[in-house]
């Protein structure tokens, strides 16, 4: 969507020192703030986007994880006691990104 319109506003300097401040800690530009402000979007949060970015590199060493298991598994180096804690494991890691995933739904 391109930005058509351009507005203008008066602010104190402790308001501009405050507004620089949000947006220097939040990695954000001024514009970007603003528009945060009136959409409300969460996925615009930067505390969100650095939990999601955090959970897809967790992700993606869990599926490193799993391709050494399945590659172990498949040489049969894995006893049925292993498999079971690999199981349990499993269901945790589960439980736990359901429990990430409706934190985030919920904001």
């Amino acid at each position: 969507m391109a930005m058509e319109l351009r507005k203008a506003y008066r602010l104190t300097k402790e308001q501009d020192e405050e507004l620089k401040r949000k947006v220097e800690e939040l990695g954000m530009t001024e514009s970007e703030f603003i528009r945060l402000l009136i959409t409300e979007k969460p996925k615009d949060y930067p505390e969100i986007r650095q939990m999601l970015t955090g959970l897809v590199d967790e992700v993606n060493r869990i599926g490193i994880n799993i391709n050494e298991i399945v590659r172990n598994n498949n040489s049969s180096l894995y006893s049925d006691s292993d498999k079971s804690r690999l199981i349990a494991y499993m269901v945790k890691l589960n439980e736990k990104l359901s429990k990430v995933v409706d934190d985030i739904g919920d904001n």
